[in-house]
């Protein structure tokens, strides 16, 4: 096999990590993107390993059943929904599959009966933020290239919208997203439309020359609105004309912020935001636990609040489920960012102690306490493998029950080893990842069995899926 050649009429067995797919060719793996399982295709190969190939989608030849429409048309370019071809009912069987291998081959430790997995509700207009980079080119796909004659150039012109997978530099123009609710579509226009007509540069990543760098919009299910600007220099009369523009047209954004970056990358964690118009953050609802009235969460420019804000509760409830909270115990919340796990369980709880890293999101858990009126909830900041210590236990007491949400990479061996220590009744452990869960739970099965796995689609249309696992503590008793 060499890299370059097409190798057709190519079947695709089964689904990979990542939304990639497996097929096998002359002894060897071939790992295909935007492909599924029982398409028959013709391939181009771009890499050879020594023990697998990666190649590229050339031509369809014959559709799999399970294959459906893609509804955007982005499809097939855009790194986002990348099991758009893929029925909804089927995708929701692959992560349910994901979950279980990734528990069985890496945890390697007893399981009960997994639940089916809890689907989203909404497959489309689910997300509560988006964030669009500005080019001064836009990127060309492979279709617009098809259309050219041969011999016309095309200079593409700026563009707002997502970067091309693996290509930090290159960017192409939305004309339409499904994943947020309006006016997100109509605001990301608006924004471009005002800057053509102004001519105020778009910005070059590669270069870091221009100015309009970003654009990014959350939303509430109560329908407030948030809209970041970032660019590159301090111009007074191009910042007018993009923040007044669009504070005219949508009346109904609630938070209007701008932030000046002037570093090679457009994160804006390390950046100084100002509020243009409206109120320095938007707020959130989501409802107690068994029907306790509805819980408020304060959203700020830099906090994170989760994307999918309906699933979320469904996400919630299920660790408040496994919790299994009497009204008596200490409760660790690990991870907490900006408390709202804390806060959902604290009705539950006789104490609750959130642990996180990001200064600022432990001062907006501090908020959301008191917005809902919870006065036995404690918040504290710093690196959880040093914050997690046996000097902190004996300070806040020992947990009862740990909850701990970690980021993707998991949790710290420094903090599984913690928790063996303070040894909890029970560990809730709720996972963006199940392959880290299920390495943390390898470490945990020392002193806990899994007592519950529940599935949770957070993501449609993606490869991702979120897990919650109950780890009961072992009995002593011989």
């Amino acid at each position: 096999m060499k890299k370059g050649e097409i190798i057709e009429n190519l079947k695709i067995e089964s689904m990979a990590a990542e939304g990639r797919c497996v097929a096998r060719h002359d002894g060897r793996v071939v790992f295909v993107e935007g492909v599924a399982p029982g398409d028959v295709v013709h391939v181009r190969v771009y890499r050879v390993k020594r023990n697998y190939a990666e190649a590229a989608l050339v031509k369809l030849v014959e559709p799999a059943a399970i294959r459906t429409a893609p509804f955007c048309r982005h499809f097939g370019f855009c790194g986002g929904c990348v099991w758009q071809h893929i029925s909804y009912e089927v995708q929701l069987q692959y992560k349910q599959q994901q979950v279980i291998d990734s528990l069985e081959r890496i945890a390697g430790v007893s399981l009960p009966g997994i639940r089916p997995i809890i689907g989203s509700a909404a497959i489309r207009h689910y997300r509560n933020r988006l964030d669009f980079t500005a080019t001064h080119r836009r990127w060309l796909s492979a279709e617009e290239f098809r259309q050219m004659d041969g011999k016309t150039e095309i200079t593409p012109g700026p563009g707002l919208g997502f970067h091309v997978p693996k290509r930090f530099d290159q960017v192409f123009d939305v004309e339409h997203c499904w994943l947020m609710p309006e006016p997100c579509n109509a605001i990301r226009l608006a924004v471009k439309e005002i800057a053509l007509q102004h001519g105020i540069p778009f910005f070059d990543l590669r270069n870091q020359t221009g100015y309009l760098r970003t654009v990014t919009v959350r939303t509430t299910t109560t329908g407030e609105v948030m809209v970041i600007i970032q660019v590159a220099h301090h111009h007074q009369e191009w910042l007018s004309l993009l923040m007044n523009g669009l504070a005219e047209r949508f009346p109904q954004i609630t938070s209007l912020i701008f932030g000046v970056n002037t570093k090679r990358n457009n994160t804006f964690l390390d950046v100084e935001l100002r509020l243009w118009k409206g109120s320095p953050w938007i707020t959130e609802v989501m409802n107690r636990p068994e029907g306790g009235g509805q819980l408020q969460f304060r959203i700020s420019p830099r906090s994170f609040y989760q994307t999918n804000p309906k699933q979320a509760e469904t996400l919630y409830k299920t660790a408040w489920q496994m919790s299994a909270l009497t009204g008596n115990e200490l409760v660790y919340d690990l991870y907490t960012g900006t408390g709202t796990i804390a806060c959902y369980v604290a009705s539950g709880a006789r104490r609750v102690v959130g642990l996180e890293y990001v200064e600022e999101a432990v001062e907006d858990a501090r908020v959301n306490a008191r917005l809902n009126n919870i006065n036995h909830a404690e918040f504290y900041s710093g690196d959880i493998k040093d914050l997690l210590s046996q000097a902190f236990t004996e300070q806040h007491g020992n947990p009862d029950v740990v909850i701990t949400d970690p980021p993707r990479t998991g949790m710290h061996p420094d903090v599984c080893g913690m928790l063996l220590r303070v040894a909890p009744k029970r560990i809730v452990y709720v996972s963006c990842n199940p392959a880290t869960q299920a390495r943390d739970i390898k470490m945990l099965s020392e002193s806990y069995r899994v007592s519950a796995v529940q599935p949770v689609d957070m993501f449609p249309h993606t490869a991702h899926v979120e897990n919650v696992v109950c780890l009961e503590k072992r009995s002593t008793q011989p």
